[in-house]
């Protein structure tokens, strides 16, 4: 079956608040966060990749809940905190981080996630890196310490470092390491959001959330399964999506105009939008009166003064 909400990430509302995005990832991050630590709550890709960020230490030990996981006789725990505490600093027993205590653990996430964003963002320039090299050589330096280079990596970095850190500070305070803490460290871990500020990103991955949730209900029988859903839906989006890009192309997000235009070399720019005006949609309102230059071949002309009757 398609990924059937691959579509809807361009269709966000282009005057939507960076509050709001932010907001939307901290629940969408926090239920995300839920599943990951639930067994079976999370397959596939999804889980792949939450595993290579956060890392396998958040992950349970199936069989057993969350209490007994923790659960070790009394004396062997304390002598085993005394120990770690005189190697390593403090740890609490609940956590899988064996190597390091609980704040170099925490550091060392956000080092590694941050290296990584950083050298995504930089390989993403590299393109405009070579064009630049022989006609701008001084603009190279600028191409990899500039802001942009590392808002991805600040973004990933403490995203990681506050879900770790959230999560160590609840199993010292509750002494259990419970699949719960996820939905609070989730939560507390999308504020990251405010150093990549992108409501493209949080609607992308709520709306896979929700698509998450529906085939989950289906596997449990509590929702009905559509045959075709997917493709009747994806086509109800594409006639929205094309529908706002000829009568109010100012709704639409740029990123996605731009993308239409590249897949129709342009031509969608090319429409007589003052035509349109009419139905109240401001369709020319960001074209600035333009004018199609038309072949009289295959034109109609009509008289001046002739009205037009629509209906």
């Amino acid at each position: 079956m398609h990924n059937f909400t691959d579509l809807f990430s361009p269709m966000v509302i282009q005057h939507g608040q960076i509050t709001n995005g932010v907001l939307l990832f901290c629940i969408t991050a926090s239920l995300y966060m839920f599943f990951f630590r639930n067994k079976d709550g999370l397959k596939g890709f999804a889980f792949s990749a939450l595993k290579f960020i956060i890392g396998k230490e958040e992950i349970p030990t199936y069989p057993g809940t969350a209490e007994h996981i923790c659960t070790m006789p009394i004396e062997r725990t304390a002598a085993t905190e005394a120990e770690d505490s005189c190697k390593r600093g403090p740890r609490h027993r609940c956590c899988k981080h064996h190597q390091d205590n609980c704040i170099s653990y925490c550091v060392k996430g956000f080092v590694r996630m941050f290296s990584v964003g950083y050298l995504i963002q930089c390989c993403l320039k590299v393109p405009s890196a070579f064009r630049q090299m022989f006609s701008k050589p001084s603009r190279l330096p600028s191409l990899l310490y500039n802001k942009e280079n590392f808002q991805l990596g600040a973004f990933l970095g403490s995203f990681v470092s506050i879900y770790k850190g959230t999560s160590c500070l609840l199993r010292w305070i509750r002494n259990i390491d419970d699949e719960l803490h996820a939905l609070i460290a989730g939560f507390l871990a999308g504020i990251s959001m405010f150093f990549y500020k992108s409501t493209t990103i949080s609607m992308y991955l709520f709306s896979k959330l929700v698509e998450t949730m529906y085939f989950k209900g289906i596997e449990a029988g509590r929702f009905p399964y559509f045959p075709h859903a997917d493709t009747v839906l994806y086509a109800i989006s594409t006639a929205i999506c094309f529908q706002a890009a000829v009568m109010e192309v100012q709704n639409l997000r740029p990123t996605y105009w731009k993308f239409l235009l590249r897949l129709t070399q342009g031509r969608f720019a090319l429409m007589n939008r003052q035509l349109l005006d009419i139905f109240g949609t401001q369709a020319s309102r960001d074209f600035k009166g333009f004018v199609p230059k038309l072949d009289p071949n295959f034109t109609t002309m009509l008289p001046p003064g002739t009205d037009i009757k629509l209906g």
